[in-house]
């Protein structure tokens, strides 16, 4: 199948259980899933506005393990931009993003100019491990944008997408809500394929 150039592709990476899968579901599908079940790599789809024009946010979202690091460097040499997930309760978990990072600034050279979101999931339990001080001083270190989600209770789950693509610098990028189009989309529409003399 041909590349689309009109794909705009985020990868979502972290340790296993961090709620990668349930922060993708959560934004793409409103649902939240109790259980956990692994994933290898799953893709999903979503309509966003890119330069005024619709295209699609090719969701990525890669295993939690380190058993496949030629998928990982494939998803990191495609990707646009990266979501770097970690629990707020586990120490360990945002350890184990810093060389995915690394890897990150190694294939893509110039990290400065990629959209990369460092997220502190399960902000709504009560066991937490890592402050919210931590993960934005980490977020600083990185050069990166940083919040806290709670795919559970949908807390900036959206606004954590609208925020990775705001971090887009070289095309105008931005979630389509509800799938509305502004006026000028409509306008736009309507003028396509008829002629206008000068």
């Amino acid at each position: 199948m041909p590349e689309q150039s009109n794909d705009y592709r985020v990868v979502v990476f972290g340790a296993g259980g961090v709620g990668k899968s349930s922060l993708v579901l959560r934004f793409v599908k409103g649902t939240f899933r109790e259980s956990y079940i692994p994933t290898i790599e799953d893709t999903y789809r979503q309509v966003i506005s890119c330069d005024k024009s619709i295209c699609t946010l090719q969701i990525t979202d890669t295993t939690g393990s380190h058993q496949f690091p030629a998928m990982q460097r494939l998803s990191i040499s495609k990707g646009h931009a990266f979501i770097l997930v970690y629990s707020i309760t586990s120490k360990q978990s945002l350890e184990e993003l810093k060389p995915i990072y690394e890897q990150v600034c190694q294939i893509k050279g110039d990290v400065e100019s990629i959209p990369i979101m460092l997220v502190g999931n399960k902000c709504d339990d009560t066991l937490r491990e890592v402050q919210v001080s931590d993960g934005e001083s980490q977020a600083k270190r990185w050069k990166c944008g940083f919040m806290e989600t709670s795919a559970k209770t949908n807390h900036n789950v959206k606004e954590l997408f609208q925020e990775l693509l705001n971090l887009e610098k070289r095309r105008a990028v931005s979630l389509q809500i509800d799938g509305k189009k502004s006026k000028q989309q409509k306008r736009t529409e309507k003028l396509k394929g008829k002629c206008v003399v000068m």
